[in-house]
């Protein structure tokens, strides 16, 4: 499966994002961010999108939906929000959704990387 992942704000998001890639065996791994989230270093490889976190909601959305067009390989995707707000979050999901492709939310707990 693929891991898309929101690289925004949030204390500790990033690490909730680099524990994600680093305990999984994703297909792929599609990080979103601005100029600063560029920043984010793995052992693993990923693909960074740049994206203007900045703008309007429908403007973000349809960057993250023009961005994403013939990224994903698969039906669903593993998807990471815990770092961002809601405008992100909703633009995002509403992106992927409207790719089509499946959404399952990811997170690591103690016990591991778990589907929601």
């Amino acid at each position: 499966m693929e891991l898309v992942a929101l690289l925004s704000s949030g204390k500790g998001s990033w690490a909730q994002v680099a524990g994600l890639i680093k305990y999984s065996d994703w297909d792929k791994v599609i990080l979103l961010g601005d100029d600063f989230a560029k920043k984010f270093t793995s052992e693993k490889k990923l693909e960074f999108i740049k994206v203007n976190l900045n703008s309007k909601l429908k403007e973000l959305r349809e960057e993250f939906l023009k961005k994403l067009k013939g990224k994903i390989e698969g039906t669903e995707v593993a998807l990471s929000i815990a770092s961002g707000d809601g405008k992100e979050h909703m633009a995002l999901i509403s992106a992927l959704i409207n790719l089509p492709v499946g959404i399952r939310f990811a997170a690591l707990t103690r016990e591991g990387v778990i589907y929601l």
